[in-house]
């Protein structure tokens, strides 16, 4: 792998966007929480001023090595930390921050990672089958593909690829798996597409997509605990500060616009009661009534920006 990050490419989503609904106080605590090589990172630092501060989290270390190369030019300004943003209250809890006025989660795989053949993301190369973000991890996608039950694999294809053939895929994978281990990403691909109709492969993306989303999803433990996190992210804002997403499927888009709308209006009382007797306050307020969505230029320029939504929560009074 490279070390320090020499080619660590990424193209940042959504950049204009999120810089524009994230960056409100020039002398404020900023967190990006998913540093990757470094792209919204670098505009946030661009336009701190004063007392302004960026905290830069990433569990890959790389990444974080190749981001710090990238912003030596602010290394005043930025603090690195290799950790899951999923540790966000721990984090601040240990820089002795209280309150950031800015946070900023991507939750995609960066370019880097799915273009380093080594890192076992793509299922259009073949590499050993890794997957994880962080490569000091226990756990790799080899270990679930080889070590997971059939029923345990049936349910990560279903719930977290959301593909109708996941019971087949499940079968097969193991089927295969008996004859030696599946250790490289090419098998496992050739394992699901035997497991999908000729007709189906015909039309529509990679017959290996889904399931490889659902593995790396697994591995990575990318929606576990996603609900919760978000709701750390919201307690650690300063009032007014801003909290901004980007996902690039359904399933997490659907967990950071259902968790916004509850913090916006937790109210859990009946529709039909006078007052609210609940007790339940809200915490601010949506801003992307609707997720922001790159436009045609972007797409044009950056096939990964396909299907990003951005969502924006902004804290109220406490």
């Amino acid at each position: 792998m490279n070390g320090g990050g020499e080619g660590f490419k990424h193209i940042p989503v959504l950049l204009d966007e999120t810089i524009e609904s994230l960056f409100t106080k020039p002398d404020g605590i900023y967190v990006d929480g998913t540093t990757g090589g470094g792209g919204h990172s670098g505009e946030i630092a661009k336009r701190l001023k004063g007392n302004g501060r960026l905290i830069c989290i990433d569990r890959d270390r790389e990444a974080l090595e190749a981001a710090q190369k990238k912003l030596e030019a602010f290394k005043d300004r930025i603090t690195f930390v290799k950790n899951n943003f999923f540790e966000i209250k721990n984090i601040l809890k240990e820089l002795d921050i209280n309150g950031v006025d800015g946070i900023l989660l991507d939750l995609g795989v960066s370019s880097y990672q799915l273009d380093t053949k080594d890192r076992g993301f793509s299922y259009m190369v073949d590499a050993p089958l890794d997957m994880r973000m962080d490569a000091e991890a226990p756990l790799s996608a080899a270990d679930v593909v080889n070590g997971y039950t059939e029923a345990q694999l049936y349910r990560i294809i279903r719930d977290y690829g959301e593909d109708r053939f996941a019971k087949n895929i499940a079968k097969h994978i193991c089927a295969e798996r008996q004859k030696a281990p599946i250790e490289t990403t090419l098998r496992l691909s050739e394992a699901v597409s035997s497991a999908i109709p000729m007709k189906v492969q015909k039309t529509g993306k990679h017959p290996a997509m889904r399931t490889f989303q659902a593995i790396r999803i697994e591995v990575n433990g990318e929606l576990e605990g996603l609900k919760e996190t978000l709701d750390d992210c919201i307690e650690s804002l300063n009032e007014g500060g801003r909290l901004a997403v980007i996902t690039f499927h359904s399933l997490e888009d659907r967990i950071v616009k259902n968790d916004f709308r509850e913090n916006e209006n937790p109210c859990t009382c009946p529709p039909g009661f006078p007052v609210c007797v609940c007790g339940k306050v809200s915490r601010g307020r949506v801003i992307t009534k609707k997720p922001v969505q790159p436009g045609e230029r972007e797409l044009r320029e950056n096939s990964r920006a396909h299907s990003s939504k951005l969502r924006v929560f902004e804290k109220g009074k406490a």
